[in-house]
């Protein structure tokens, strides 16, 4: 089961006048985690189905993990100015105040990841600790899907793909019965990224989690020398799609959180 809440109108976070429904779920006690899922993926996806969730509240957490815009069970939106990462982290955070949580560990993965470090950079008070998944220095220097992906996307049929990247990601979203549309707005108007000056500003716990055979990540090892401090777990032979439900990926987080002040 999922619960929603709606932000928007004068009472937004950020002073937001449109509408959006969020839906997302909230499960166990304990200290809690909020995880943020990749693009074209969805809480139940990410982090319900690979046993994430699960794995979690056995060990004793809150777990919240919502759709982000434009995925699952929430609003979509087709203007792609209403996808960037600033506005998609005031998400995050509006779950964060709509649920009275003040801090919290944060996990996000791919595009998660890049929502995720934009809040323990801008509003680093709500995290206690970050774990950026599926993302090395690609938050810096790019890389992954681009419009390659969007127009794949926007194809009347996965038979009229040729890019071998577009075929995976629209073969992923066909698979998961995901707003086509929404996801190409979603690609052009998330693709902002982080500065080198940005990420060094991260200050609170980081583990860096990435896939030994992932070419879509970029080096967490790169990463590393940038966010002072942090720590990279290495994926062995997962890449960017196989990682997510990676034991090793559980197991090093769960051994993060139970380290981290």
């Amino acid at each position: 089961m999922f619960s929603t809440f709606t932000r928007g109108g004068s009472n937004d976070i950020n002073g937001l006048g449109k509408e959006v429904t969020i839906a997302y779920l909230d499960e166990g006690e304990g200290d809690p985690i909020v995880l943020v899922h990749g693009f074209a993926s969805s809480k139940n996806v990410n982090w319900v189905y690979p046993t994430w969730v699960s794995e979690l509240r056995k060990n004793n957490r809150r777990v919240i993990a919502l759709d982000n815009r434009g995925h699952g069970e929430s609003s979509k939106l087709y203007d792609s100015e209403e996808y960037h990462i600033g506005t998609m982290a005031g998400d995050v955070r509006a779950l964060l105040a709509h649920l009275g949580i003040s801090r919290t560990d944060m996990m996000g993965y791919s595009m998660g990841a890049r929502i995720t470090a934009y809040i323990a950079e801008s509003h680093p008070a709500l995290i206690r600790s970050a774990i950026i998944g599926g993302l090395g220095i690609g938050l810096i220097k790019g890389g992954g899907p681009g419009e390659n992906v969007a127009t794949a996307l926007e194809a009347d049929s996965l038979d009229d793909v040729t890019d071998p990247v577009g075929r995976t990601f629209r073969a992923f979203a066909d698979q998961t019965r995901s707003d086509r549309r929404a996801l190409a707005a979603c690609l052009r108007g998330s693709r902002r990224l982080m500065t080198h000056d940005e990420a060094a500003r991260i200050q609170v716990p980081v583990l860096i989690a990435v896939g030994t055979t992932d070419e879509i990540a970029g080096s967490a090892q790169e990463l590393q020398q940038v966010i002072a401090g942090s720590e990279v777990l290495d994926i062995p032979n997962r890449d960017h799609m196989r990682a997510v439900g990676d034991r090793v990926y559980k197991e090093g987080v769960l051994d993060f959180l139970s380290r981290r002040p």
